[in-house]
């Protein structure tokens, strides 16, 4: 354990009730709104934190120091709130570049293979690994999904003794099943194969304990779930797996040269890295993006995810139990396991990234929108998505929109 491994103390606050959450976003009162899958509402104090470092910087205030201090925590609650270390936390600026950060990285061979299930993945964890065929002489083995669902047991038999790595999201971004992470990760790992996830959609929804989940890497951005801005995120590598690994790009930040070193310290003779994923820290930071990502992980930490998740997820199922008594076609059925906090209604694939084939899901989501609910479609999906500041009076608003439209 480095110097760095210190978790932060989130400092004791009064039990807020969840409409005392609710209170801390504005634009909950303004809409009904249910797109935290593509980005989430942003509270009060993320706001104040970022107009604190705004002033500073109008006014030539700026501590470069603190700011510094500022990522660290940042770090040091994602960690927290995921059951790593700091040092197995590189800071990026989005999923994307999580992905490839850790992608470049491995030690690819020619023939070695890549397994995923493409009908469920964002494009942003596909398009790589055709990227890395080009360069590396990769194969990139796809899977198709099973009713919106990660195949596990068939991506399991796709491996083989040149499989590097399987990629799998931990919750799609459409129709937004679960993905049964730890049983694939047990599998995998007994075949000599690594699993990275894409969590965009999970962290800060659903409880993530990464040692459970067995995971060796995975990569979640801001503006969802963490209720922060867009261009910061964090790369998480368990640590064994990110000290044996030479970063395909470095920079000053990834270079070990003591705790006492400038920032802009020239070392000599060969490089030694920092350890764990800081050695993928680039720098310089998204400095106004961590000081957003420290207040609202703060936040978070303040409500609890074993409050968190429970509440979001007993909206969805509501939602879908209440759109599946109207006879709406919602995705997966009745509410189980699979469901988290995205209730998708329609035919996926049904679509474009944006649209739906289907003319009554195309009429619905007009409905909707002009009554003022915030939703999305994707590929071919009217795609409902709650959080901690959604609740039931929320959810029966658009059931009770939706009988209207019906009746129509």
């Amino acid at each position: 354990m480095s110097a760095h491994d210190a978790s932060p103390a989130v400092p004791a606050q009064r039990h807020l009730s969840m409409d005392e959450v609710r209170g801390l976003f504005p634009g909950a009162a303004a809409q009904t709104y249910l797109d935290v899958s593509v980005c989430g509402l942003m509270p009060r104090p993320v706001r104040e934190a970022v107009d604190r470092h705004l002033d500073a910087r109008v006014s030539g205030r700026v501590d470069k120091k603190g700011l510094h201090a500022t990522v660290e925590q940042a770090r040091a609650l994602l960690a927290s709130l995921i059951g790593g270390l700091p040092d197995e936390v590189a800071i990026t600026k989005n999923v994307s570049e999580a992905l490839n950060l850790f992608a470049a990285s491995l030690p690819w061979q020619q023939g070695d293979n890549v397994v995923l299930c493409p009908d469920l993945e964002h494009p942003n964890n596909v398009y790589l690994w055709y990227n890395l065929r080009t360069l590396r002489g990769i194969e990139v083995r796809t899977v198709p999904a099973e009713d919106g669902r990660v195949p596990v047991e068939r991506i399991v038999d796709a491996i083989d003794a040149r499989t590097r790595l399987v990629t799998v999201p931990h919750i799609s971004f459409s129709p937004g099943f679960i993905t049964d992470v730890a049983s694939l990760t047990r599998d995998a790992h007994s075949r000599g194969a690594r699993v990275l996830v894409d969590a965009a959609q999970s962290i800060g929804a659903i409880c993530t304990d990464v040692r459970a989940l067995g995971v060796d890497a995975l990569a979640v951005a801001t503006q969802k779930c963490l209720l922060s801005v867009y261009g910061f995120g964090f790369l998480w590598i368990r640590q064994e797996l990110a000290d044996s690994l030479v970063p395909g790009h470095v920079a000053r930040y990834g270079i070990d040269l003591g705790a006492d070193a400038h920032e802009t310290a020239l070392g000599d003779g060969p490089l030694h890295y920092q350890p764990g994923a800081r050695r993928f820290d680039l720098g310089n930071y998204n400095y106004l993006g961590a000081v957003a990502a420290e207040a609202s992980l703060r936040l978070i930490h303040a409500i609890g995810m074993h409050r968190i998740e429970p509440r979001i997820r007993g909206l969805a199922a509501r939602l879908a139990s209440g759109l599946l008594d109207l006879g709406l076609p919602v995705a997966g059925g009745a509410p189980g396991p699979h469901l988290a906090h995205i209730v998708a209604v329609g035919t996926s694939g049904g679509g474009r990234h944006d649209t739906a084939d289907d003319p009554a899901m195309t009429a619905l989501h007009e409905f909707l929108t002009v009554h003022d609910v915030r939703l999305s479609v994707r590929r071919g999906v009217l795609r409902f998505s709650t959080a901690l500041y959604n609740n039931e009076r929320d959810i029966d608003r658009v059931i009770g929109l939706a009988r209207r439209w019906l009746a129509r």
